[in-house]
């Protein structure tokens, strides 16, 4: 049962791209520490045509082809994976550009106070754990501008349920900023303090990248969504 619910799943497909759930659990491509297994080895061997698309400026690009996007490995939900270079240069441009809307649903620590806000804190790599991203005003070193816009869905006790959009897209964007302001994501090993706060049964951090909304590469105005998982819905 395990092994199965490891399988990513296709939920469109066009001569463009592809539009995938992602399960938790699963590395989105391979790096030195995940060799084997990740996503997109396993799209490969199900669309060869992607291995040549790609960023061919950086020499990741054949570790990620067709990948416009990542989401972390504990993080469920969608994903686009490009079919051509055509579709990768545009989709590509599109995330640069920010026209692309994701939403994320997101469990965090706390009654959050407002019913909605925007986390505007930059954001620069941890210098004693290198797995960390750092958001604040104080940081020294290089940074990069991240903004998060969010919105309470539902209070519960202890915990308050957000839909969280990053308008930029940096590395671990929402867990940093959610830790920054004191409400770090529900169960989230690195950002949720020594002792992370993790409800019954939930062993991985409560995020879902739930919407995705853009222009496709034939102009069409698409919205997908993915229902949470059923570890996040319990």
């Amino acid at each position: 049962k395990m092994k199965q619910m490891l399988e990513p799943k296709i939920i469109y497909e066009d001569e463009n791209f592809l539009i995938i759930n992602k399960p938790a659990g699963i590395v989105v491509h391979p790096d030195k520490t995940h060799t084997a297994g990740t996503l997109v080895q396993k799209i490969v061997q199900k669309y060869p045509e992607i291995q040549n698309v790609g960023d061919h400026s950086t020499s990741s690009w054949q570790a990620r082809p067709g990948l416009i996007h990542r989401l972390d490995k504990d993080t469920s939900g969608l994903l686009i994976v490009a079919l051509n270079q055509k579709s990768f240069e545009y989709l590509k441009s599109v995330f640069q550009k920010k026209e692309v809307k994701k939403t994320y649903l997101v469990l965090i620590c706390g009654n959050i106070k407002k019913s909605g806000g925007i986390i505007d804190l930059p954001i620069g790599r941890s210098r004693k754990d290198a797995r960390r991203r750092v958001a604040g005003d104080k940081l020294k070193g290089k940074t990069r501008e991240a903004v998060t816009e969010y919105r309470v869905v539902k209070r519960f006790d202890g915990y308050t349920l957000l839909e969280a959009r990053p308008i930029t897209g940096r590395t671990h964007q929402i867990r940093s900023h959610f830790s920054a302001i004191g409400h770090p994501v529900v169960c989230d090993k690195i950002y949720g303090g020594k002792k992370p706060v993790c409800p019954v049964e939930l062993n991985r951090q409560f995020l879902h990248a739930w919407k995705l909304e853009f222009i496709s590469p034939s102009g069409t105005k698409m919205m997908f969504e993915a229902d949470l998982p059923e570890d996040l819905e319990k």
